[in-house]
C-alpha cells in the first residue's frame, strides 16, 4: 500500500481510470453543518490518494472535474453522505456513482451488517480497523494512523464491488440497484435542502 498526501486538490494529470473509489472524512455527520476535511481516492491499484481540504476552501478544480466526469464511475460506501458533503463543499454534482452499501442492503437481506468493516471481512477477506473513525480530521497534520485508516476506506472498494455485483446479478437485482445509484445525487441534494429525517418526502 502506498499513500500519497496532497493539500487542497489533486495534482494535475493524475488519472484513476474508469472507476475511482472515493470516501470523505469530516468534522461530523451533518453535511449542512460540518465541514469536509479529507477526500481519499483509489483506482484499486494499491495506491491511495488523500487530499486535505482547508477550512473555508470552496474550490478544488481537478477534484471537481473528476467528480463530474461522466466517463468515470465514482465508487462509494454510503455514497449518500459523501456526495452531499462534496456538493456542499464545492457545488459539484457527483455522477455517475455506485454504492456498496446500497448494493449490500439490496441482496444481503439476511443480515443487518452492512458496514464497510463487516463487508470487507465477509466478502473480501480483509480486516480493517475503525479506531480512527472519530478522530480529529480537521487537524492540519494527519497522523500515520489517520492516513492508514483513510486509505483503507478506499483501497478495497473495487474488489467489494465485484463481489456485490455478482450477487446482484445472481439475484436479479442489478437493474434495480442501478436505478438506485442513478438517484443518489438527487437524494443527497434533498438532504442538503432539508428533506432528510424527519421531513423525508418518501415517508408516509
Amino acid at each position: 500500500m502506498t499513500i500519497h498526501l496532497y493539500q487542497n486538490d489533486l495534482p494535475d494529470g493524475l488519472s484513476f481510470g474508469s472507476i475511482v473509489a472515493i470516501d470523505t472524512e469530516t468534522m461530523g455527520l451533518d453535511p449542512r453543518r460540518d465541514r469536509l476535511c479529507v477526500v481519499q481516492l483509489s483506482a484499486g491499484d494499491g495506491h491511495a490518494h488523500l487530499v486535505q481540504i482547508a477550512r473555508g476552501q470552496t474550490r478544488a478544480p481537478n477534484l471537481e472535474r473528476l467528480l463530474a466526469d461522466p466517463a468515470v464511475l465514482k465508487l462509494f460506501h454510503f455514497g449518500r453522505f459523501d456526495i452531499a458533503m462534496l456538493q456542499r463543499a464545492f457545488g459539484v454534482r457527483t455522477a455517475p456513482v455506485w454504492c456498496t452499501k446500497i448494493a449490500s442492503r439490496l441482496v444481503r437481506t439476511f443480515t443487518d451488517r452492512h458496514g464497510l468493516k463487516y463487508l470487507l471481512q465477509e466478502l473480501v477477506g480483509v480486516d480493517v480497523s475503525k479506531a480512527q473513525q472519530t478522530s480529529d480530521w480537521g487537524s492540519t497534520t494527519l497522523t500515520d494512523a489517520q492516513r492508514d485508516y483513510a486509505a483503507s476506506d478506499v483501497l478495497y472498494l473495487h474488489k467489494l464491488k465485484i463481489e456485490l455485483e455478482a450477487i446482484l446479478r445472481r439475484e436479479g437485482r442489478l437493474d434495480l440497484a442501478q436505478r438506485c445509484f442513478d438517484f443518489l445525487p438527487t437524494r443527497a441534494e434533498l438532504d442538503l435542502l432539508g428533506w432528510d429525517e424527519p421531513n423525508d418526502i418518501f415517508h408516509h
